[in-house]
């Protein structure tokens, strides 16, 4: 059974960094697609990145580009949303999702995703 934990969430001022961690288990990740999503208050969860297991192929939202970066570190099953440069806008509960695939495509539905997981909270003050 596929498990998705995340941390590393928390508080930081605008213009700060934080980086995500999700550590997924319960089967190998070849050939999984793994995306970051966000949710704030009151507001439909968003896409906000993803990237290919096998390849490492990577896709972006638009609203961050350049300050975001996902990553991957095979050996320990994990992988990373590097945040920089952090605005107020960015304060969401953040969710890490995996779901069988080949990064062909954007893999930016919510209902792309099989595997979910509890989601942390990143606060971004002004």
């Amino acid at each position: 059974q596929v498990q998705l934990v995340e941390s590393g969430g928390g508080l930081v001022q605008a213009g700060g960094s934080l980086r995500l961690s999700c550590a997924a288990s319960g089967r190998a990740f070849s050939g999984y697609v793994m995306g970051w999503f966000r949710q704030a208050p009151g507001k439909e969860r968003e896409f906000v990145a993803r990237i290919g297991w096998s390849a490492g192929t990577t896709y972006y939202a638009d609203s961050v580009k350049g300050r975001l970066t996902i990553s991957k570190d095979n050996a320990k099953n994990t992988v990373y949303l590097q945040m920089n440069s952090l605005k107020p806008e960015d304060t969401a509960v953040y969710y890490c999702a995996a779901t069988p695939g080949y990064s062909r495509g954007s893999y930016s539905k919510r209902s792309d995703y099989d595997y979910w997981g509890q989601g942390t909270q990143v606060t971004v003050s002004s």
